[in-house]
């Protein structure tokens, strides 16, 4: 049996620093089916303190070849070995799915005795919760699971309509939402020592205002979601409105005193 090697370390998690010297990294967990392509824009929108980490999940990109994930381990255990070793300040940003990645990351890290400066969830219910809306993709054929993606949002309609580039990326996505749907975090009194902030969408149908103060269940205190307007992808309608939001929390996180690991 062949063993291939494991992923470089680039390929796993990108860097993409700003113009100034750091003083605070953001790791970014993409939603199911996604790409840290998709969120390679972000960095325009950053302090350019801020060091831009983005995760990229096996079956994509440079990491195409690699075997589907099964697991949320798969997704988190890989970006943990890949992180910089001067990453310095660190905060956990996932979306959606990537929500459910970057807390599995930050227990990881806060387990090892560097615990972020903090999570930020967005867009998903809290980990310890099964999935309200699973996709059940074992159940789908090619159409109706690029209709549910579509239903959705988040992903290039044109990607789903060319026959070629659709057969490359449904079965990460599969593999994805296969991940969600499964998820619980099952932990007893499973806690985080991080601040935790958690965004949302005030029209999202997946993960509606009401759960998004889930996360409490993890942090032992009240969470006071930012919802802005737009469904379960709102950040991509107003990019710099979510940045108008999100770079304040950012800059939060950075300057309150460190959470002892």
């Amino acid at each position: 049996m062949t063993i291939s090697p494991p992923p470089a370390a680039d390929d796993v998690v990108w860097d993409l620093p700003g113009e100034a010297p750091h003083r605070l990294s953001l790791l970014v967990l993409p939603h199911a089916g996604g790409n840290a392509h998709a969120y390679g824009v972000w960095r325009e929108h950053l302090p350019a303190d801020v060091r831009l980490l983005i995760g990229q999940y096996p079956g994509r990109g440079a990491r195409y070849s690699e075997d589907l994930p099964e697991s949320v381990d798969d997704l988190a255990l890989p970006v943990l070995d890949s992180l910089p070793a001067d990453t310095g300040d660190l905060v956990v940003l996932g979306h959606s799915m990537g929500s459910l990645v970057a807390f599995e990351v930050t227990r990881a890290l806060q387990a090892a005795g560097r615990t972020p400066r903090g999570l930020i969830a967005s867009a998903c219910r809290a980990p310890v919760l099964p999935n309200q809306c699973p996709v059940h993709p074992e159940l789908l054929d090619d159409d109706q699971l690029v209709a549910a993606i579509k239903e959705r949002g988040g992903t290039d309609d044109g990607i789903l309509d060319e026959p070629e580039l659709r057969e490359i990326v449904l079965p990460s996505i599969r593999a994805d939402f296969a991940i969600d749907d499964a998820y619980r975090c099952t932990v007893p009194d499973v806690r985080l020592d991080c601040p935790v902030a958690v965004f949302g969408g005030d029209a999202d149908p997946i993960v509606p205002t009401g759960m998004l103060g889930g996360w409490s269940l993890v942090t032992g205190g009240e969470i006071v979601p930012e919802v802005l307007p737009g469904d379960h992808f709102y950040f991509q309608q107003d990019l710099p409105g979510f940045f108008a939001r999100l770079n304040p929390v950012l800059g939060t996180l950075r300057d309150a005193p460190a959470t002892a690991g």
